[in-house]
């Protein structure tokens, strides 16, 4: 079973920054991607980056791309998304996503955590 906590997450004013985190626990932890993904109100989710565990390659929405960045701590079982120059469409709940397809599989989620920017 894995566990995934996000924290970070806050009212901020457009052109801040923000850093969300997202810790995992358990026994079985051992990825083969993180991911953020993010719900604003009224739609549906959506894709905003993701890193693989072992390489640290990493990809991004087109939305964010140049203004948020992704990283891993493995010694801390910890995914980052750092988010620079928040616009207002970026407020949405940013949920922590973490699969492996290999035994023992397992796709897992956080609870989420609200960011909002206003104008």
């Amino acid at each position: 079973q894995v566990q995934l906590a996000e924290s970070g997450g806050g009212l901020v004013q457009a052109g801040a920054s923000l850093r969300l985190s997202c810790a995992a626990s358990g026994r079985t932890f051992s990825p083969d991607n993180m991911v953020w993904y993010r719900q604003a109100p009224g739609k549906e989710r959506e894709f905003v980056a993701s890193i693989t565990w072992g390489a640290g390659s990493t990809a991004y929405a087109d939305s964010v791309k140049g203004r948020f960045t992704i990283s891993r701590d493995n010694s801390k079982n910890t995914v980052y998304l750092q988010m620079n120059s928040l616009k207002p469409e970026d407020t949405a709940i940013y949920y922590c996503n973490s699969n492996r397809r290999a035994w023992p599989q397992y796709d897992a989620w956080g609870q989420g955590t609200q960011v909002t920017v206003s104008s």
